[in-house]
């Protein structure tokens, strides 16, 4: 049965995404609101200027996070536990489903290597080519969920 986040995931991600709902420069030059929305639901970009409100970017959230849902149901193929879950769909929510897709996490993971996988979250902590003190701190969370009983 496909899993999808649980509240607690969408809180780990709300916290460290942030609400802005006013559209903004996210560092590298792509327009973003709410929590990390670069694609309205029907396929149009964010743009300078945009505005939305609180439950508007909750619904943009929701959507965003369907299409990752799909990709970790369909890559994953060992059990996972909830936390487990939420913890990956925080990983790819930041990163992507490429970036899962080609990760030594993903391959420890299906090969069974729960322990190896936790330890692999905290690799994905740079951005252009430097530690993010913020990613480090969202990797530690995402590995310490996914280790949670």
């Amino acid at each position: 049965m496909s899993k999808t986040t649980s509240n607690a995931g969408l809180n780990l991600i709300k916290g460290f995404e942030g609400k802005r709902l006013n559209a903004y420069d996210d560092g590298v030059g792509v327009w973003t609101i709410g929590f990390g929305t670069i694609k309205y639901p029907n396929g149009v970009r964010v743009k300078k200027g945009d505005t939305c409100t609180e439950q508007q970017a909750d619904t943009y959230l929701k959507n965003d996070l369907t299409k990752f849902e799909v990709a970790i149901n369909k890559l994953v193929k060992v059990p996972l536990t909830q936390n487990q879950f939420d913890a990956l769909a925080s990983f790819t929510y930041n990163l992507g489903e490429t970036n899962l897709a080609n990760s030594t996490l993903l391959k420890k993971l299906n090969k069974g290597d729960y322990q190896g996988a936790a330890d692999q979250f905290l690799v994905w902590n740079r951005a252009g080519g430097k530690v993010m003190k913020g990613l480090v701190r969202r990797r530690e969370a995402e590995r310490a969920l996914f280790l949670k009983k």
